[in-house]
C-alpha cells in the first residue's frame, strides 16, 4: 500500500546545445516543447502521449551553454510538494530564452505506459504522432523484437540446448553493446614542452565508437575497442569498418593515435580521405565524468610516446576465416578488401609507431611508456597504457624495463600485418613483417629474456625492490622502500605471465606449455570457481590498494573477461593441436568456460547487470555495472567463437 501511495516520477530533458531558444507547448495539448534547427532537422516538436489516467506534469527551463551540470540545476529547482510523502516537483518556471527544458511526469499508478515522440512539425502533426505512439508503436516494437531474435540466432548460432537464463545474458550482451555505440566530437590536449601551458590542442575530431559502459565510461577506449568489435563484426561488419575507420582517422603523421579526446554527423569509411586511442574523451559530459576517474590525470593532457594494445588489428585479422571460408558474398568481400586497401597506409604507420616507439634497450625487448618514476604516493606506479592499470610491474620505473605482455602485443600486431599484406598481395612488405614475426616468436630468445625457472613462468624485467610499503605522512600516503632496488625479473605472477601462452608462441611439445597449464589450473595461484584471477594469490601485492585514496585493487586479483577470453582461445587451440598436453588443455578449457558462464549468468540473474570485473573470492560483480564492453565477450565464450590468429 505504501508503494502505491508513493507513485512514480519520470524526469527527462531536451536541450539545443547550439543555444537556440526552445518554446514551451500550449497547456492542454500533447506538445511539450518545440524548436527549430535549420541545419539538420528543421522545425520539430516533442509530444507526450499516454492513456494512463491521472498523469501530472511539471517543467523547468534553463538558459545554459551545456547540459553537463543539469542535475545540479534541477535539484535547486525542485520544491517539496508533500512533506509527509517526501514528494517533490519542478517549479513550472523557465528562464528567458531557455534552450533546455526538463520535464517531470508523475503518476500514482505502478503500471503506466508513456510515449514520447520527437518529429518534424507538419500540418498533419496529430495524425503523425498517433502513428509513432500507442498501439502502432507497440506493434512495431514487437516486430523489432522478433527481428532482433532472428538476427541473434543467425549471427551467433547458440546451441538449442542452452537454457533461457543464459540466452537472456547473451542477448543483453550484444543488445547493450550495440546500444552503447555513440558519436562524439572534440579535441585532445597533447603534451608539448615548448608551449606556455605545456600542451597543444589536437585538431577537432569526431569518433564513432562502442563505449565500454554508458553510465561510467561513456567515451571511446582504444585498448577496448578491438574486443568490442569482435562482437559487433558478427552483427554487422559495416559498423565495425566504420568504427575502425574513425579510430584510424585520429592518427597523426607519425602514426600515433591519442588516448583521449575532450564531442557532426556519422562519418562513413567510404569517405576515408585523411585518416585522422585507449580513451577518447569527447565532449563536456565525458570530461565531467572522467574528472572523477582516478585512472586519468585531471588535466587530461596526453603524451605522444604513450601507446595502447593494438586490439583493433586483432579484429581485422582475427576474422580472416570469414574471408578465406567465404562467409561473405562477393559484394561484401569487395567492401572489406576496399577498406583494407584504403586503410593500409595508416595501419602500417600505426604498427611502425608501435614497433619503434616502445622499444627497450635490449634487442627484441619493449616497455610501456607513461609510468610515473617521480611519484611517491603509489605503491607501484601504474602502467595505464597497458590496459591493466595497476597490475604490478617493477617497483622503480626506468628505461631498463622489459614488459612481457607488450612484446606479445607487438608480435600479434606484426602477425596481423603479415596477414593483411599477404591478403592484399604486397609481397615486399610481407617479407618485412615475416622477419619481425620470426624474431619475436623465437622461443629461445623469448625464454632468455622473460622465462624464470624458479616461478616456472614468464615475468617482466626491471629495477625492482620487493620491500615497499605505504606510510601515512602529513595526512597522505607516502611510499617507503626498505631495500635497494636492483635489475632483475619481477616476481609477479598473473595475467602478464600468460601472454605468450595467449599468443600461441609456445611449442605444443614444450614442457613450458605444461607449466603454463599448471599455472592456469592452480587453485593456489590464479584459478577460481569464477574465472582466472588477474594476480596470483601468492603475490605480495595481491588485493593490495595502490594508494591510500581512490585506488582500490583492480588488476591485483579481480577477474576480467577480456583476458579470460584470450586464454580460452589458446586453451582451445592447444587442445586441438597434436601434442602431449592436448587432453589437459581440453579439460582446463571446459572447466574454465563453464565457470565463467555460470558465474556471469548467476550474477546477471541476481542483479540484472553484466559487470566490469568479478570478485576473486565470491564471483560478485564489481566496478561499472551494465559494463557491456569487453565483458560482453561472455557471448562469444558461449558460442565458442574465438579469433583465428
Amino acid at each position: 500500500d505504501d508503494e502505491e501511495k508513493r507513485g512514480v516520477n519520470l524526469f527527462f530533458y531536451i536541450a539545443d546545445e547550439s543555444s537556440k531558444v526552445l518554446n514551451l507547448g500550449l497547456q492542454g495539448s500533447s506538445t511539450l516543447v518545440c524548436g527549430s534547427r535549420e541545419v539538420d532537422v528543421g522545425n520539430w516538436q516533442l509530444h507526450l502521449k499516454s492513456e494512463t489516467p491521472g498523469l501530472v506534469s511539471h517543467y523547468c527551463g534553463f538558459k545554459t551553454a551545456n547540459s553537463v551540470n543539469l542535475s545540479d540545476l534541477v535539484q535547486k529547482n525542485l520544491t517539496v510538494s508533500d512533506i509527509l510523502n517526501f514528494a517533490v516537483k519542478l517549479s513550472d518556471t523557465a528562464e528567458d530564452d531557455s534552450n533546455v527544458y526538463v520535464f517531470q511526469i508523475s503518476t500514482m499508478s505502478q503500471f503506466s505506459t508513456i510515449d514520447i515522440a520527437l518529429d518534424e512539425k507538419t500540418a498533419d502533426m496529430e495524425d503523425r504522432t498517433n502513428t509513432l505512439t500507442g498501439s502502432q508503436l507497440t506493434t512495431l516494437l514487437a516486430e523489432k523484437h522478433v527481428a532482433f531474435d532472428e538476427k541473434f540466432r543467425e549471427c551467433f548460432n547458440l546451441s538449442e540446448e542452452i537454457d533461457a537464463k543464459t540466452l537472456d545474458v547473451g542477448k543483453s550482451a550484444i543488445g547493450n553493446m550495440l546500444g552503447g555505440i555513440g558519436y562524439l566530437y572534440g579535441q585532445s590536449k597533447v603534451y608539448y614542452h615548448k608551449s606556455k601551458h605545456h600542451f597543444l590542442h589536437y585538431w577537432p575530431a569526431e569518433l564513432y565508437t562502442a563505449v565500454p559502459c554508458r553510465s561510467k565510461l561513456p567515451w571511446g577506449q582504444l585498448s577496448d575497442e578491438g574486443f568490442h568489435q569482435m562482437l559487433i563484426w558478427r552483427w554487422d561488419f559495416r559498423i565495425t569498418l566504420d568504427i575502425v575507420g574513425h579510430w584510424l582517422d585520429l592518427m597523426n603523421v607519425e602514426g600515433w593515435i591519442p588516448l583521449q579526446i575532450n564531442s557532426l554527423k556519422p562519418f562513413h569509411i567510404s569517405q576515408l580521405g585523411m585518416l585522422h586511442p585507449r580513451e577518447q574523451i569527447l565532449g563536456l559530459e565525458a570530461l565531467r565524468l572522467v574528472s572523477n576517474c582516478s585512472k586519468i590525470k585531471h588535466d587530461h593532457v596526453q603524451y605522444p610516446d604513450v601507446v595502447n594494445p593494438p586490439t583493433l588489428l586483432l579484429v581485422l585479422c582475427g576474422n580472416k576465416f570469414f574471408l578465406y571460408e567465404k562467409k561473405f558474398n562477393d559484394e561484401e568481400s569487395a567492401e572489406i578488401v576496399s577498406f583494407l586497401e584504403r586503410a593500409f597506409a595508416r595501419l602500417e604507420a600505426w604498427f611502425q609507431w608501435l614497433y619503434t616507439s616502445q622499444k627497450g634497450k635490449k634487442e627484441g625487448s619493449f616497455y610501456w611508456r607513461g609510468r610515473d618514476s617521480t611519484t611517491d604516493q603509489e605503491l607501484n606506479p601504474r602502467t595505464v597504457a597497458s590496459g591493466m592499470d595497476d597490475y604490478p610491474r617493477a617497483s622503480h620505473p626506468s628505461d631498463d624495463e622489459m614488459h612481457v605482455d607488450l612484446r606479445c602485443w607487438i608480435y600479434l600486431a606484426a602477425d596481423c600485418m603479415k596477414f593483411i599484406t599477404t591478403f592484399l598481395q604486397r609481397k615486399k612488405t610481407e617479407e618485412d613483417y615475416s622477419s619481425i614475426v620470426h624474431q619475436l616468436s623465437d622461443f629461445d630468445d623469448l625464454n632468455k629474456m622473460h622465462y624464470d625457472r624458479d616461478h616456472k613462468t614468464y615475468l617482466d624485467f626491471g629495477n625492482h625492490a620487493e620491500k615497499v610499503r605505504l606510510v601515512i605522512e602529513f595526512g597522505r600516503g607516502i611510499r617507503v622502500t626498505d631495500e635497494e632496488p636492483e635489475l632483475k625479473k619481477v616476481p609477479r605472477v598473473g595475467y602478464a605471465s600468460l601472454f605468450h601462452f595467449m599468443s600461441k608462441i609456445i611449442p605444443p611439445h614444450s614442457e613450458i606449455l605444461e607449466q603454463q597449464l599448471d599455472l592456469i589450473s592452480s587453485n593456489e595461484l590464479v584459478c577460481s570457481d569464477y574465472g582466472l584471477l588477474s594476480l596470483a594469490k601468492t603475490s605480495s601485492l595481491y588485493m593490495t590498494p595502490n594508494a591510500l585514496m581512490n585506488q582500490p585493487p583492480c588488476w591485483r586479483g579481480p577477474i576480467w573477461m577480456n583476458i579470460n577470453y584470450m586464454i580460452l582461445a589458446s586453451l582451445k587451440h592447444y587442445s586441438s593441436v597434436e601434442g602431449p598436453y592436448s587432453d589437459k588443455a581440453r579439460d582446463i578449457y571446459v572447466k574454465l568456460r563453464n565457470n565463467l558462464i555460470s558465474n556471469v549468468v548467476g550474477e546477471y540473474d541476481k542483479t540484472r547487470y553484466i559487470w566490469e570485473r568479478y570478485d576473486q573470492t565470491k564471483g560478485t560483480g564489481e566496478g561499472g555495472r551494465n559494463f557491456t564492453g569487453w565483458s560482453a565477450l561472455i557471448l562469444l565464450i558461449m558460442t565458442e567463437d574465438y579469433p583465428r590468429l
